[in-house]
């Protein structure tokens, strides 16, 4: 059953399809992430959020080597199955820059940027 329905998703060129992770508690979004047929099955099978990283072109799960994990709570593909949005109970930092969420960075209306979170943790 679940290989019909990672065969009915619409990847990309490259075969990804984009995640984008929420706090399951708060809504807060804490990262946009790629995802390959492999990654979504093990995405919903085991409960972790897992991802393919295309800077490294390797399968990862998120909080593997840092230790800030994203225990899946919900998912949802979206009308044309080509997005997923992933809810989660984060822990610790989501960025790999050790911000809670990778949107840290606030944007004014002349381009100019504040950061407006605290860094939990030193890069990882």
């Amino acid at each position: 059953m679940i290989e019909q329905f990672l065969d009915g998703l619409k990847y990309d060129k490259d075969g990804l399809i984009p995640g984008v992770v929420q706090d399951a508690d708060n809504g807060d979004v804490l990262m946009v992430a790629y995802m390959n047929k492999d990654a979504v099955r093990e995405t919903l099978t085991s409960g972790r959020a897992c991802f393919w990283s295309r800077s490294r072109q390797t399968f990862w799960i998120k909080g593997e080597t840092s230790g800030n994990i994203q225990k899946v709570k919900e998912v949802y593909v979206d009308c044309d199955k080509d997005c997923f949005v992933i809810k989660v109970e984060q822990t610790g930092a989501a960025c790999h820059e050790g911000y809670r969420s990778c949107f840290f960075r606030k944007v004014d209306s002349e381009g100019n940027t504040t950061i407006v979170l605290k860094k939990l943790m030193d890069s990882y």
